[in-house]
């Protein structure tokens, strides 16, 4: 691991796996749990973790999971919104991996996949008390546009033209 927190460890590996595979469930599992604790109301994902899966199926979307010493450390996923539009959801660092870059390094690979599936543009939504979040992505050069989903939990809404 590196001295400088602001970097991600080298051995941090990047894969495309199957949103219904147990490494994937376990982070979104996770993802999940943290966000039932941090939003002031809850978080109830419903059936979210089964429903959701074949959205990133290949060939309009796809899933990836980062790891680090063989242990998934971050998720995210890309589906079609429209045929020129991916939405980028269930983007989540462990707490243990966060500050070092790790989650900038995962959206530039997201984006990286959305722009290989054919798609100019990616959408995003994110809750006000995902202050790091929403920070990162206007960082990375998203812009606030108006509400394009009925999510309830989500109050931002993000959008990048690749």
């Amino acid at each position: 691991m590196s001295d400088r927190p602001d970097r991600v460890p080298v051995d941090v590996t990047f894969a495309v796996v199957d949103p219904r595979s147990s490494e994937a469930v376990a982070s979104v599992q996770s993802y999940f749990d943290e966000l039932d604790r941090r939003f002031h109301a809850g978080f109830d994902p419903g059936d979210a973790l089964d429903s959701d899966a074949p959205l990133f199926d290949a060939p309009a979307g796809v899933f990836v999971i980062a790891r680090h010493e063989k242990r998934p450390v971050a998720c995210g996923g890309v589906q079609r919104f429209s045929a020129a539009v991916a939405e980028i959801k269930r983007m989540w660092v462990a707490p243990g991996h966060r500050g070092r870059g790790l989650g900038r390094r995962m959206l530039r690979e997201l984006e990286c996949h959305a722009s290989d599936l054919g798609y100019g543009t990616v959408r995003l939504d994110t809750n006000s008390v995902l202050t790091e979040a929403i920070a990162m992505y206007e960082r990375a050069g998203y812009v606030e546009i108006e509400r394009y989903n009925d999510n309830p939990y989500a109050l931002h809404f993000f959008e990048k033209r690749l």
